[in-house]
């Protein structure tokens, strides 16, 4: 079954009664509509893989800003929207997280082992800054994770580190004794 915004809504009323779940919705509603005619590799609507990050932050009882945040997260890689429109839109504080997972993603490297200490060295400053920036981006490639049989050898440049990264954390698998 694929995520929808009512069970997202449902899963936040579950732990938190009193959230905003107008600013879920509303978010959900902006990015479903720059995100319009945007699909992933699997011919799924591209809305599905925020709204999936979104889930998995709620499994955690994230809070509502940074729900907000995981339904934006790439609507400034991947629309005509600037930072700055979310900054107006939204407030700071959300423009703010989806600015540090924004960052988490650029720079080119010379080889795998300097591309691994970068990525350590950014999501150390950027949990100091703020760690709902590196939850974010950990339920991103997650997200990413479970969909990865859609992708060919050639493709999203992460593509790669998630498959040598292997399962995420508490999704590996038990031993058998023979």
């Amino acid at each position: 079954m694929s995520p929808s915004i009512d069970s997202l809504v449902h899963k936040v009323r579950s732990y938190n009664g009193k959230g905003d779940t107008r600013l879920i919705r509303e978010t959900y509603e902006f990015a479903r509509h720059h995100h319009a005619h945007q699909v992933r590799k699997s011919g799924e609507e591209f809305i599905l893989h925020p709204l999936g990050v979104a889930h998995i932050l709620a499994d955690l009882q994230m809070d509502e800003v940074t729900l907000a945040a995981a339904l934006l997260h790439d609507v400034v890689e991947d629309t005509e929207i600037t930072l700055d429109d979310v900054r107006q839109r939204f407030g700071s504080e959300i423009a703010e997280i989806i600015d540090g997972v924004t960052k988490l993603d650029r720079l080119a490297f010379r080889n795998r082992e300097e591309m691994q200490a970068e990525n350590f060295r950014k999501m150390f400053v950027a949990m100091a800054r703020d760690i709902r920036v590196v939850i974010i981006k950990l339920a991103d490639r997650l997200d990413n994770m479970r969909t990865i049989g859609h992708l060919s050898e050639e493709g999203p440049r992460d593509a790669g580190d998630l498959r040598a990264a292997g399962p995420p954390p508490g999704h590996l698998p038990t031993q058998v004794a023979a």
